[in-house]
């Protein structure tokens, strides 16, 4: 899920921006040198990061397929956050924060969502907001479609205090000069486009959403394309006991940006108030879940158990979800919420 960011003369500046679309391929110490945060190569070449990615999809539904705006209808608002490998010098942290609802006038969902994504200690940042909205089709009396719009705006941001450079370093008394090197714009702001579709009924759901449709330009020094993000999507509900108290998920989740793709594959136990998973990613990490929910609030945590050779190095991931569900006015008319994990 890499794209191209921005490039420098007579130096590459590398940031392993979080571990999206992983390649297991990388060795240890080739993931530990790509962590140096500016190395001098004295030839051009160009530097890419990736989207942010979190592992509890359904505790982001928004941001996962803007498709899921108001599908819970009553008011919602979800806030996640993500710190990537901790153990390494120059953690990847992801916050993100969203509002959605149904609307009967509008015969669909809005919803409000922003991203930001700090790394390498606040070295490039960026922030997303966005705007979401999705149209709601019942085709049958158990069968809905929702197609989702979102329109963003983004801003791409570098702290040149936090670079180093060869020519800046005394023999004797470290990082003490000023640089000759060219420093590319610290800002870069554009909009950005996003649609997703999504079916579903009491007992499953499948979607697909297209991200960056525009493929906007975010380079801080020359044209950049953001590549466009594909992702499907699909699940089942399977009851074990009357009344939906106690069932099982299983969830397939596929992503591919440019030349690099995700697959998980992943299974939810809801019991009552408790609810636990585990998913499987592309041979680099299991992810353990557990959850509580109420039926206004929703607490998760996630790790990421990394089985790649970069294991004994990381630390693995932490994310932290927080659902907030809203009552809302007496139904109108009958409306079908989709039956998903929560987290």
């Amino acid at each position: 899920m890499l794209h191209k960011s921005f490039y420098f003369s007579k130096l590459t500046v590398i940031f392993v921006i979080r571990n999206r679309l992983s390649k297991t391929t990388y060795m240890a110490k080739k993931l530990i040198l790509l962590l140096t945060i500016v190395c001098v190569t004295g030839v051009w070449q160009d530097l890419q990061a990736q989207d942010p990615q979190f592992t509890q999809f359904y505790a982001n539904p928004v941001y996962l397929n803007p498709a899921f705006a108001g599908t819970a209808r009553c008011p919602r608002i979800c806030m996640n956050y993500r710190n990537q490998w901790p153990n390494l010098s120059g953690t990847y942290v992801t916050y993100s924060a969203s509002y959605d609802q149904h609307v009967d006038a509008l015969s669909g969902g809005i919803g409000l969502i922003v991203t930001q994504d700090d790394q390498a200690r606040g070295t490039l940042k960026s922030t997303n907001a966005s705007l979401v909205y999705s149209y709601l089709l019942p085709v049958t009396r158990e069968f809905s479609i929702k197609a989702g719009l979102q329109a963003g705006f983004f801003q791409k941001s570098l702290d040149r205090t936090k670079l180093n450079f060869g020519d800046m370093i005394d023999a004797r008394r470290g990082f003490v000069w000023n640089t000759n090197e060219i420093i590319p714009a610290q800002t870069k702001t554009n909009l950005d486009f996003s649609a997703g579709i999504l079916g579903y009924s009491k007992r499953y759901f499948v979607g697909f959403a297209a991200h960056h449709m525009t493929q906007p330009d975010e380079g801080l020094q020359g044209p950049s394309k953001l590549p466009l993000k594909f992702t499907g999507h699909a699940g089942a509900i399977i009851p074990l006991e009357k009344g939906n108290e106690s069932f099982i998920s299983p969830n397939v989740l596929f992503q591919q940006q440019q030349n690099f793709t995700q697959l998980n594959l992943g299974l939810y136990f809801v019991k009552g108030s408790f609810v636990g998973g585990l998913w499987y990613r592309n041979s680099d990490a299991f992810i353990v879940l557990v959850g509580v929910q109420t039926d206004h609030l929703k607490v998760g945590y996630s790790y990421d158990v990394t089985v790649s050779k970069l294991s004994s190095n990381t630390a693995g991931s932490h994310e932290v979800s927080l659902q907030i569900q809203f009552e809302c006015r007496p139904k109108k008319k009958k409306y079908r919420t989709i039956s998903c994990p929560s987290f």
